[in-house]
């Protein structure tokens, strides 16, 4: 039987925060693929189709700032097709759509809860939690998604004077709550702003990191402090791509988002993101199965 990538789509409320998360589901499943607008975006899904037989590991994706959890559809797709639930929620006051968190501690705080709270609703879908293997999660995190990734698995954050828009505030810890279900990380052009030192040391579990060579909004200082802060460093597998920029994580956006002044739309010149997506997504898709993977059902 051909498994198809299933999709579903709902919200889930932030009491906290005040506000809905869209999140959206991808899984195995049972039903015609038919092309879905997500905004600007398409793609090939069975919506609301029946989930596949057998039992598959949870993974959240974290969007970067400004964003969309559908920048990064293709490699969701990817990993539905390849045995797992993937989570997409779009961090309310930090998207596309509603950008007006961005900046604050407020947002610092509620990133990381979207992620629980995400988990929360897999786990909780009357289709789908019959079919989602209960021994740990992964979150995937890019640029301040990878801040959020970091955060839900323990690290300690701090909001400074930018957040609170005082330049003589000092450093506040953010109240954020670590989430024990999360097992990995795959962490792409992450933001480490928010750690200082020591604060990252609560971090203790395999990370997938990659980067960019030419990444000027995140460059490499924010992997080396990654590595020399988390309570393994050999648990932390780094790849640094040659010519690969901020955005080479992404989707390739379609063609009327595609300009120059659209950042996110834009490669380092030579570079095309589409060529190292093969190799990514598989590097992904491997750590995943050894790290979340535990038994025969799960994978």
């Amino acid at each position: 039987m051909r498994v198809s990538c299933g999709c579903k789509l709902s919200k889930v409320h932030d009491a906290i925060q005040g506000a809905d998360v869209p999140l959206a589901l991808l899984y195995p499943a049972v039903g015609e693929e038919k092309t879905e607008h997500f905004g600007p975006y398409s793609l090939e899904v069975a919506s609301d189709a029946p989930p596949a037989d057998g039992v598959y590991p949870l993974v959240v994706i974290s969007h970067g700032h400004s964003g969309t959890p559908w920048a990064y559809r293709q490699l969701a797709k990817h990993l539905a097709l390849a045995g797992f639930v993937v989570a997409l929620p779009a961090h309310t006051g930090n998207t596309r759509l509603d950008n007006t968190l961005a900046g604050t501690a407020a947002n610092l705080a509620n990133r990381p809860r979207h992620i629980t709270l995400s988990i929360d609703a897999a786990l909780a879908d009357a289709a789908l939690a019959p079919h989602i293997a209960r021994n740990g999660v992964a979150v995937i995190g890019h640029s301040i998604g990878g801040y959020t990734a970091l955060a839900a698995a323990g690290g300690i954050a701090w909001s400074g004077p930018y957040e609170r828009k005082d330049s003589h505030a000092l450093p506040e810890q953010v109240p954020t709550k670590p989430d024990p279900r999360i097992k990995s990380l795959v962490l792409l052009n992450p933001a480490t702003f928010w750690f200082i030192a020591g604060s990252l040391r609560p971090v203790d579990l395999p990370i997938l990191l990659r980067t960019g060579e030419k990444d000027e909004t995140t460059p490499i200082e924010h992997a080396h402090k990654i590595i020399e802060g988390v309570a393994q460093p050999a648990l932390v597998e780094h790849k640094d791509i040659p010519g690969a920029g901020h955005f080479a994580f992404m989707s390739k956006f379609p063609p009327e988002m595609t300009r120059p002044n659209f950042k996110p739309s834009q490669d380092p010149e030579g570079f095309d993101r589409e060529t190292i997506q093969p190799e990514f997504f598989a590097d992904v898709t491997a750590f995943l199965h050894r790290t979340l993977c535990a038994t025969p059902a799960a994978s």
